[in-house]
């Protein structure tokens, strides 16, 4: 609708009568398209205006604030109950200041505090205002009120967990300060959500009405959560990886296309070496996704399923995540989008001009990962069976986005012609040659993992439900779900066959979901649409979000605040904690033997890459960090790039400090073969809030040598050294 204020309009008398009592004011044609949702089709017929002639307008100011009064209305949120749960909510601001400082005092941590102030004032608050505002409503509603309330109540705690550590942790503000501007940002989520949850009134505007309001607010949130989110918690070994490529900046690297290094400097270089910087880039990637979904839905479907894409580009882990992380997966999935939605507009839309786009989101994308290269055959096989389609076969723009593509890829090709087409060969031959490995019931579980039960439910839902997930009576429906089906199926079914004899990783299929995702959207906003299967996905979206909303806030909140009572894993590859501390208390010792020997030593992790990336990135100096922390390659075992970062002849003679988690990682033949001598294993401690969350073991080697000396001749030095 273009004009939702016009003066005139017709409509059936039924849907006048359907119109809320309490509704105000003259633009009721509005209100009459809120409560028709989707389902009410509408035609308009342009109208003229001229200026008054003569008398006066009934325009006043009244008239715009009753029209303002309304709109709120609209929401969902009346307006004549926000002042009153505002009263609520100001309430227990006294009892959470003075709560969080009196904890404070006594020794407790950031996040006990925070967590606990806000939960007593809560129950104050609900004691005092809640409660008799739940009063004479039937055991089921108050269960379920009840649980919609503590999620609001949740949800606020984890956001201003985010404000509080971001003040304390990144600007350095006092805890009694910050608490209040938390306090305010923790006041925008329980005020709109407690008000939403006690009122009825969304259920009165349309079946949609209420999920639109719930589906905005959910992705605003987490949008909000993880933006705030985004420099505190430390870096995954991964990134911390990707953040050395950027550091040796090339047009190609061994295990990956170089995208990813290019993005992390680009962060990096505006933001400095912070984890905020280094993930920015996945927050810009996610937002060019988002927004090729969105569009990509709305040509597919319409509005309403555009907006629940959105919802689901939040909410789905994969791409939560994916727009946290800074690992390739980020522009990957940010190009895949864009490939689909000029595709969809090329073969379906019959657009010549969109293959301009796929030749530029295509060669973007083969830069950022190879596995984007199944969209190929995809998109071949759809021309194929459409038969509208096989004219492309014979026009020339098909094979100038391929060479615009390939122009944009030909980088990594030169960087792999330089050297002995190493990535090409680590990709592709020396996975297939890896020991035979069947793994599809892993790759059916990491799409549980990356979909949630739920939206792999409603992905399956769509692409083999006999009904067509295509919307409406449109005459491209048929190949809009031809569309949607062989863009997911065929990358799946190259997966598929790859599991049956190889190992997959867990985050491989996550990109391939975007083809059905608008589908996946259309049923969500459809409301009773026929089948068991699809209502029982309809009916687990709620709990669904529920249960990934508070998840997201718990595991940020760990990370960085810790929660009551729960310590922290020794595993630090998956739960990244106790970094920082690790690359201090490493520089330290690095230091001392510094001044010991007169020259800086090469610090040298001893596992693939893990504590060499992560030492490189949480050094105090990153500059000299990069050039003075190599792999685990000096004593024979691989550490991918680091291989071609710090070859062997250069480092002959130099003095290494030889990091692990276990003492037996140390004691290696190799290394014994290779340096002049070693010192006695040391242990330390990895502590957090005074508990100890892992031990490490290092030990200096002196007179670092290339090449070792045979075995015999070793044991003939010994001989003549006794």
């Amino acid at each position: 609708v273009r004009d939702a204020l016009s003066g005139y309009f017709a409509v059936g008398r039924a849907r006048l009568l359907d119109i809320p009592p309490d509704a105000a004011g003259f633009k009721i044609g509005l209100e009459l398209l809120m409560r028709g949702g989707d389902a009410l089709r509408v035609a308009e017929v342009p109208i003229v205006f001229r200026d008054r002639a003569c008398g006066s307008s009934k325009m006043k100011p009244g008239i715009v604030l009753t029209y303002l009064r309304r709109l709120l209305a609209l929401t969902g949120l009346p307006v004549e109950n926000a002042p009153r749960f505002g009263f609520v909510a100001a309430t227990g601001l006294f009892a959470d200041v003075l709560i969080f400082n009196a904890l404070l005092s006594l020794g407790a941590g950031l996040g006990t505090a925070q967590i606990a102030s806000f939960l007593a004032a809560f129950a104050v608050n609900y004691g005092l205002k809640l409660r008799p505002a739940l009063a004479g409503l039937s055991r089921t509603r108050d269960l379920r009120l009840h649980w919609h309330l503590l999620v609001v109540a949740l949800m606020a705690v984890f956001l201003r967990g985010g404000v509080l550590a971001l003040l304390t942790q990144k600007a350095g503000w006092p805890p009694q300060i910050s608490i209040l501007f938390a306090i305010a940002a923790a006041a925008s989520v329980t005020l709109p959500g407690y008000t939403f949850c006690l009122s009825s009134s969304g259920e009165r505007f349309g079946p949609g009405m209420r999920w639109r309001v719930i589906g905005l607010g959910v992705t605003a949130y987490l949008f909000v959560l993880r933006f705030l989110y985004l420099g505190l918690p430390e870096l995954l070994p991964e990134e911390a990886y990707y953040w050395n490529y950027s550091q040796h900046l090339d047009i190609g690297y061994l295990d990956h296309p170089p995208m990813v290094a290019w993005l992390i400097r680009l962060g990096t270089g505006v933001f400095g070496n912070t984890e905020f910087g280094v993930r920015i880039g996945a927050l810009g990637c996610w937002l060019v996704a988002s927004f090729f979904a969105y569009r990509l839905t709305r040509n597919l479907f319409n509005k309403s399923s555009a907006l629940a894409v959105l919802l689901l580009m939040q909410l789905l882990p994969f791409f939560f995540m994916a727009g946290f992380l800074m690992m390739p997966d980020a522009p990957l999935t940010a190009m895949w989008a864009g490939v689909l939605y000029f595709l969809e507009r090329a073969l379906v839309a019959r657009r010549a001009r969109a293959w301009w786009g796929v030749g530029l989101c295509m060669g973007l994308g083969m830069l950022s990962k190879y596995t984007i290269g199944a969209l190929a055959p995809a998109a071949l096989l759809f021309i194929m069976l459409d038969p509208a389609s096989r004219r492309w076969l014979w026009r020339w723009e098909p094979y100038a986005a391929s060479l615009l593509g390939l122009a944009i890829f030909s980088p990594v090709l030169i960087w792999n012609a330089r050297h002995e087409w190493a990535s090409f060969a680590f990709q592709t031959s020396r996975r297939l040659a890896e020991r035979p490995e069947f793994s599809l019931h892993e790759l059916i579980a990491s799409g549980l993992v990356l979909l949630t039960p739920t939206g792999l439910l409603a992905a399956l839902i769509a692409l083999f439900s006999r009904r067509n997930p295509a919307a409406g009576e449109r005459p491209d429906a048929p190949r809009q779900t031809l569309f949607i089906r062989l863009f997911a199926l065929v990358p799946l079914a190259v997966f598929v066959t790859f599991s049956l004899r190889h190992e997959v990783k867990l985050e491989w299929t996550g990109p391939l979901w975007l083809a059905v995702l608008p589908a996946v959207a259309f049923g969500i906003v459809s409301i009773g649409r026929p089948g068991r299967l699809a209502a029982l996905a309809q009916a687990t979206w709620g709990p669904t979000i529920m249960i990934a909303v508070l998840l997201y806030g718990a595991v940020f909140h760990y990370l960085v605040l810790g929660l009551p009572g729960l310590g922290y894993s020794d595993k630090m590859e998956l739960v990244p904690v106790g970094w920082r501390d690790f690359g201090r208390q490493i520089d330290e010792i690095e230091e001392n033997l510094e001044r010991e020997i007169g020259e800086e030593p090469l610090i040298v992790g001893m596992d693939r890459y893990f504590i060499t990336s992560q030492l490189a990135f949480y050094d105090p100096d990153h500059f000299e960090s990069v050039k003075e922390t190599s792999g685990a390659h000096l004593f024979g075992t691989t550490s991918l790039m680091y291989e071609r970062w710090f070859p062997l002849p250069p480092l002959e003679g130099r003095t290494l400090v030889l990091v692990a988690w276990k003492p037996k990682d140390l004691e290696r033949k190799q290394i014994k073969r290779r340096v002049e001598r070693l010192t006695p294993i040391k242990e330390g401690v990895l502590k957090r809030e005074g508990k100890v969350i892992r031990r490490y073991y290092y030990r200096f080697a002196y007179g670092y040598r290339s090449d070792p000396k045979p075995q015999k001749d070793k044991q003939k030095e010994n001989r003549i050294l006794k």
